[in-house]
């Protein structure tokens, strides 16, 4: 594994565990030229998946870009990153258990919103506000006004 400060080839592993939910081995490594010390995570990656994005491109899954943007909704948010680790995971099993290869930009947001929704309400208004490109207040009080209405279904104080 190369560096990621010197690029030096020639890192040495210190520790390897298994991440909590047993999908990943996570390894501590350290590089003997600089002395720099920092994580990999080795997963397994069932299929191959192409995204298909609006615009009709195909473009690798990128499991990465994925954790980045939802990341970028949990910003400053009081979320366990073990738990945003899981759910990525989970959405990323999900999608290859779909059985396709090419998956639609637009189902990979749908499960990110769900996933999101469980988790925390701010972070799931906050991604819904750009997978639906939200133009005006309206847009938000309308998923405002859903979410209020799973509240009175159950969702409320103490769930």
């Amino acid at each position: 594994m190369r560096c990621p400060f010197c690029s030096n080839e020639e890192t040495q592993v210190k520790d390897s565990r298994p991440t909590e939910d047993g999908t990943a081995i996570r390894r501590r490594r350290y590089c003997p030229d600089c002395s720099g010390r920092f994580t990999t995570f080795e997963r397994v990656q069932l299929r191959e998946l192409m995204v298909l994005k609006r615009s009709g491109r195909r473009v690798p899954f990128d499991r990465d870009k994925l954790m980045r943007s939802i990341q970028v909704a949990l910003r400053k948010r009081p979320v366990d990153p073990e738990r945003v680790e899981r759910m990525v995971s989970g959405i990323v099993r999900r999608l290859e258990s779909l059985g396709e290869n090419e998956i639609k930009s637009e189902t990979i947001g749908k499960l990110v919103m769900e996933a999101l929704k469980m988790l925390d309400d701010v972070a799931y208004v906050r991604f819904a506000s750009v997978y639906k490109n939200f133009r005006e207040a309206k847009d938000f009080e309308e998923l405002l006004g859903e979410l209020s209405g799973d509240d009175r279904e159950g969702r409320g104080e103490g769930d």
